[in-house]
Order: C-alpha cells, then structure tokens, then sequence
C-alpha cells in the first residue's frame, strides 16, 4: 500500500490542485534564502479555494543543526512556520473571509540539541503554536493533516492546536503519540505487557490514530490518500460555519475534548475541571 510517511512534497502534489502550489509566496510575502529547510511553506488552491501550506519535508538537512533531519522541527524550521501563519492573517487582514491553512503533519519529534535549546528552540515552537491560536482567534480555519509521523512536541506545536485534526489509519504507516509504550514502561517501572493491555480499555497509554480518536484527538480518520482533498474541503467548510455561528470553541482543543467524553475516551475530563474550578471559587478572592 502506498503511503505518505517521509514524501511531504510529493503530498503536496497529491493533495492539492495540480500546479497550483507555490512556495515560499504567501500574498505579498515572499520567503527567501535557506531558513528552516525541513518546513516547506506556500500558497496552493484546493478545490479552486486559495490555502496556506505548511508541511515538513523529511528528505531535507538542516546544514546548521545536525539533528533536523528527517522531518525534524528544529529552531528554523518552527519560525519559518510561524512567519507562514502571521503572513496569512496579514494577506487576510480586512476581507470577511478568511483564508484557511492546511498542516501536513509528518514530524518524528523537535530537534532538541544543545545549540537549538541555547539558541531559543522553546521560543521558537512556541511562537508557531501562539501564531496557529492567533490565526484561529482571527476566523481562518486551521485543519491538520495526519500523513505520517505526529509525535512528541512537534505535533504539539504542529497539529494540535488545529481547528480539526484529521489522519490516515494507521495501514498507511502513520504514528500518533506524545511517547511509545516502551518509554512509557521504562518510566512507570510498569511490565510492557500490562500497558499493552491496559491501553485496550484506556486510550491515553496507546498510540495511533484509532487510539486517538478514541480520546477525541480526531474528527475523522481518511480512509484513502484520494479522499484527503474533499475531506479537508468539508472540515473548512465546517470550521466556517462554527465560526460564524459564534460556535468557535466547538472546534481546536475545547472541541476535541468533548469529542473525547462522547466517544468515552475521556470520560473524567469535565469532573477534574469542574473540581478545579469549584476549588479555585473558593480560594479566588485571596489572590485578586
């Protein structure tokens, strides 16, 4: 079976209008030199509607950073992100229809090196996750596709504070997961085999894209790489409609968390919040 895992570029062309993608040119702006090479960035058409691209591109080597490689979102690769989706908002500034990004999620993790934590790795991810919640607070859809890889902190900071969040079964090689069970085990000083069973009835201890339906982390799950075009079509379009509802915050992470309770996936979410905001009444006006 085919798979998408690694080919970034060639989801792209899969994906989206054929010819129609440009990179590095989001309206006015256009991205020049070497920066960030493993995050590939641009303007395409889907369906004939204009989006913003933002995708990791595994065959490239950050010459800098010895350790962004393979879909890696090291330092200059998370702001080159971030200026994708702060130029969007620019393009979009004063029209009442927001232009809409698409993620290409495909990233085994952040490019946690010595030089990239001195140089400022934790602003720079940072920065991109701040800009993708700015561009939702301002109506563009955000939708994440799930083509591969979507681990650890880069998935933090490149997928998860999408409007929807959407992926391939697991058949087609994706991974979906904040750590491994072997990690896991080696932590918890849990057998593997117990978490292994235990992830069967409790979705937060497994990986993959079921398991995280499960718990709400997906609206859907595309069957096909050739249904992925209308399916982000239909998850814009929904995103609009919510939008203009005043129903935001039915999509993004509030969204998903409801998605969890009703799919019984995270079925304590609403009592812990609910505690926590009783408990914090009660203590409130000591620290206003």
């Amino acid at each position: 079976m085919e798979n998408l895992v690694g080919k970034g570029r060639k989801a792209i062309d899969r994906i989206f209008d054929p010819g129609s993608f440009a990179e590095n040119v989001i309206g006015a702006y256009t991205q020049s030199g070497d920066i960030g090479p493993g995050a590939v960035i641009g303007t395409a058409k889907l369906k004939g509607r204009e989006v913003t691209v933002i995708a990791n591109d595994a065959a490239a080597v950050n010459p800098r950073f010895n350790v962004v490689y393979a879909g890696v979102i090291g330092m200059e690769e998370a702001y080159k992100m971030a200026i994708a989706v702060y130029k969007t908002i620019e393009a979009c500034a004063g029209t009442a229809e927001k232009r809409p990004l698409i993620l290409l999620v495909d990233s085994p993790g952040n490019g946690p090196g010595k030089y990239e934590e001195i140089a400022g790795m934790n602003k720079a991810t940072g920065a991109y996750q701040l800009a993708l919640t700015e561009a939702r607070q301002n109506g563009h859809p955000v939708i994440a596709m799930i083509i591969g890889r979507a681990i650890s902190g880069a998935f933090l900071c490149h997928g998860l504070q999408a409007d929807h969040i959407l992926a391939l079964p697991a058949a087609f090689g994706t991974m979906i997961h904040v750590m491994p069970i072997t990690s896991i085990a080696r932590i918890t000083k849990l057998d593997r085999e117990f978490l292994e069973e235990l992830a069967k009835s409790n979705p937060v201890f497994a990986s993959g894209a079921e398991y995280f339906y499960r718990l709400g982390g997906l609206e859907e799950i595309i069957e096909s790489i050739e249904a992925i075009p209308a399916a982000l079509d239909r998850h814009i379009e929904m995103v609009y409609r919510l939008n203009s509802a005043g129903r935001s915050e039915d999509a993004g992470p509030w969204g998903r968390g409801k998605l969890g309770a009703e799919r019984g996936g995270r079925t304590v979410r609403a009592q812990v919040i609910a505690r926590m905001e009783k408990e914090f009444r009660e203590i409130e006006a000591e620290y206003l």
